[in-house]
């Protein structure tokens, strides 16, 4: 890890299948995993948190013995991960400062505290050599963030790629928060998702794609300025367009045709969904520089496309953009 953000991707070296398994056999007619496991696995995308018993709201405590089945939510809801160690007084404010930027999503990610000095087991998986440390967690997968403390403002950009990550993947749950503080109606307008947006993100989780791209088209139709439902919509088209896709067929055709803009588009989507950035804006700059006409505005608008999805402030869009310039002039 590094003390500086980076953009998620759904990668890691941790086994968390394994995290809070039990450290002696488990008894006759169980199982290591648990009925956690089970449940999680019959659970569609869109459900909510609380269908673990004791793991609503906001914040839950992860320990070395509870983990395992608090891993198992990630598959319905994003997780963020906070370890931080009682003796060290900052690592725990910084959780508290995590949590109040959550608090503004609405539930679409859970805050999960690990105090390290408690769980040595988290401790030793994680490999935490300070705190605080941050990570991402979807479908059971761990997003590596930032290591330290980072200020609100640094965290909500953070956060909103990690949902936006999350969306690609089909993890579009909320939790239930429960009982809030109350708040008047400016603060409370603030986190409301405008109507259509709501529409959109409602579809998402019924699995109508092309139900909840309309809802942001007409919302861009509406205001031409709605950034958030640029990026919804690029969001829903590459999900459309790599729904049921056969990864290695994908990747022969393209192979066996370098100037097919179709091939090729389609590859660089599926790199996109699994973390490739660099890779798949490559892709379509190379794809760019060999063709002409008619198929090179198709690359070249593929590529904008997938700038919107990773978010025009993302230093791999700006280099990208440059090298795109270069390619086409």
């Amino acid at each position: 890890m590094t003390d500086q953000p980076t953009t998620p991707g759904l990668r890691g070296a941790i086994d968390l299948a394994r995290l809070g398994a039990p450290s002696r056999p488990p008894a006759a007619g169980q199982t290591a995993t648990g009925a956690g496991a089970s449940a999680a696995r019959q659970t569609p995308a869109g459900a909510s948190a609380a269908a673990v018993p004791g793991r609503s709201g906001l914040v839950v405590e992860a320990s070395d013995a509870t983990f395992s089945e608090i891993v198992n939510v990630s598959v319905s809801v994003p997780l963020l991960l906070v370890l931080w160690a009682a003796q060290i007084p900052e690592s725990r404010d910084y959780l508290d400062t995590v949590a109040t930027v959550a608090q503004a999503y609405g539930g679409r990610v859970q805050v999960v505290s690990i105090d390290v000095e408690a769980n040595p087991g988290l401790l030793r998986a994680f490999q935490v050599q300070t705190v605080p440390v941050t990570m991402g967690l979807i479908q059971q997968q761990p997003v590596p963030l930032f290591a330290g403390p980072q200020p609100a403002e640094q965290l909500r950009p953070v956060i909103d790629e990690l949902l936006a990550l999350a969306v690609q993947h089909g993890v579009t749950g909320r939790v239930e928060l429960g009982q809030q503080p109350e708040t008047d109606e400016d603060d409370a307008s603030e986190t409301a998702l405008p109507p259509l947006h709501q529409q959109a993100y409602e579809a998402i989780e019924s699995g109508d794609l092309e139900g909840a791209a309309a809802a942001y088209r007409q919302a861009l139709k509406e205001n031409p300025a709605d950034a958030d439902a640029e990026l919804g919509l690029a969001q829903v088209g590459l999900m459309q367009r790599t729904h049921d896709v056969d990864l290695q067929t994908a990747r022969a055709a393209a192979a066996d045709h370098p100037t097919d803009v179709a091939a090729q588009t389609l590859v660089a989507d599926l790199d996109l969904l699994g973390g490739h950035v660099d890779d798949a804006f490559l892709r379509l700059i190379d794809l760019v520089k060999a063709t002409s006409g008619d198929e090179r505005e198709r690359a070249r608008a593929h590529l904008l496309e997938l700038f919107s999805v990773v978010g025009s402030q993302d230093e791999r869009v700006r280099k990208a953009r440059t090298a795109l310039m270069s390619a086409l002039f």
